[in-house]
């Protein structure tokens, strides 16, 4: 471990146990080993509540605003965004956003500030979702002021690549630009900014989740469990997560890590869990200055599906996976033959779970 890791260590002993903290220049939250403030989990249900109570292994003193940061990742972590369909005459289903770059301040651990680069005013952009074979249209407008582009890792033409010098290229502060494709392949994709120096866009805040369903017509019947309109999708719990990390010193190194950008949210909102229900996870790994990070399932293994675009798993009865940046892949599981309770995720890279990639599922 480097110099610099192990004074941003220290600097955790020495946060503040409430209000705001002035700049991003140090790393102003504190780790709570079971204090009152992190050491249950609120249940409508007192039983419940009276079983899963107990001491978390670690968290942050507090909570986010999340009013004021506009988004709210518990709610984040299920939301596709299919967009605005509108189905043609020989048939083909289009499907229109609306994404503006801007910039804007977030609070990703409490007290913890960081100025953001966004798609539509948030760290992740939206997940954006259609089926395969639809065409899309991506109306993006540069609210900011640097140059921006959007990426998809999918099929398209150079044209709509939105690498800077090819195609359209960059688009400038008050220019726009509607990137359109079809989707294909089907899959767990991602979209990012592409402008130069690049490390700087992504690490800033510039990505979001692309989902492409398959096509049952063409694909099978296994296609049908991945496809909303089919009646076997309707039992899936489906969760989006991208594992991202913010360096709020700007040296080149991470102080803070998350899935959907708030440090420990879903260790203090955990997220709810139908145990007679199937999980799917689309995960995305998008961290900058971190050669790979990881997924690791407590109590329970998962198939997986790398990139999504294979409807038989690539592993199968795993309970931990690696990513570099950009890789993605799809993880189903059941909690079908488990006791209700709470069920630990987090990075199996020890450090970055301490330091905010640590989260659990409230199995009932």
């Amino acid at each position: 471990m480097s110099r610099n890791r192990l004074n941003r260590r220290t600097l955790l002993s020495a946060g503040a146990t409430g209000g705001a903290l002035a700049g991003v220049s140090a790393l102003p939250f504190l780790l709570a080993q079971g204090t009152p403030e992190t050491s249950h989990v609120d249940h409508d249900d007192s039983t419940a509540a009276g079983e899963h109570e107990g001491h978390f292994l670690s968290s942050t003193v507090g909570d986010i605003d999340v009013e004021r940061l506009g988004w709210d990742p518990s709610e984040f972590v299920t939301t596709f965004d299919y967009g605005e369909a509108t189905t043609m005459r020989d048939g083909t289903v289009v499907r229109e956003w609306r994404i503006g770059a801007g910039e804007r301040e977030i609070e990703i651990a409490p007290g913890v500030f960081f100025p953001a680069w966004t798609f539509n005013g948030q760290v992740p952009g939206p997940t954006l979702r259609a089926n395969e074979g639809d065409r899309l249209r991506v109306h993006f407008v540069n609210g900011s002021t640097h140059p921006h582009t959007m990426h998809f890792h999918g099929v398209h033409s150079a044209f709509h690549d939105g690498v800077p010098g090819i195609g359209r290229g960059e688009v400038l502060p008050g220019e726009s630009h509607t990137y359109e494709f079809n989707a294909e392949p089907f899959g767990c994709h991602l979209y990012h900014c592409h402008a130069t120096p690049l490390k700087r866009h992504i690490h800033k805040g510039m990505y979001g989740t692309f989902i492409v369903n398959p096509d049952p017509a063409t694909r099978g019947d296994l296609a049908r469990p991945r496809h909303p309109e089919y009646e076997e999708s309707g039992e899936w719990q489906e969760f989006v997560m991208m594992m991202n990390a913010f360096d709020t010193t700007f040296d080149g190194e991470n102080e803070v890590y998350a899935v959907n950008t708030v440090a420990f949210h879903y260790m203090k909102h955990p997220i709810p869990i139908d145990r007679t229900r199937p999980v799917r996870i689309y995960l995305v790994n998008i961290t900058e200055f971190d050669p790979i990070n990881s997924f690791h399932l407590h109590a329970n293994f998962f198939n997986y599906y790398d990139t999504g675009t294979t409807l038989e798993p690539t592993l199968r009865t795993v309970d931990t996976i690696m990513q570099v940046q950009a890789q993605r892949g799809i993880l189903e599981f059941s909690y079908a033959n488990h006791e209700p309770g709470l069920y630990m995720f987090h990075a199996h890279v020890s450090e970055f779970a301490e330091l905010g990639w640590m989260s659990v599922f409230d199995v009932r």
